[in-house]
């Protein structure tokens, strides 16, 4: 019965947590203030396939770059460059 026992808490130690690096926010990195709404490739990779903006824990940036990405997203389907919804 203690070896099953020592077999059991060897599996459970031997499973390691993953750690997670915090993500940089690429805007501040490069230090763009603005975002043009006319850039579709650049907001591309703030949406979804589905055509949702993507969180700011996904996509790493901070809140005052992630509004401004909002923003322009938002403009951006207004004048047509993007879509509302891919189906």
């Amino acid at each position: 019965m203690d070896s099953k026992y020592s077999n059991e808490m060897n599996r459970n130690n031997s499973k390691r947590r993953q750690v997670f690096r915090k993500k940089v926010c690429v805007l501040c990195k490069e230090g763009i203030d603005y975002v043009d709404y006319k850039d579709v490739g650049f907001l591309q990779r703030f949406t979804m396939p589905v055509g949702k903006i993507l969180p700011r824990r996904i996509t790493g940036t901070c809140a005052k770059h992630q509004r401004v990405i909002a923003d322009a997203i938002k403009r951006a389907r207004i004048a047509a460059f993007l879509p509302y919804k891919n189906v």
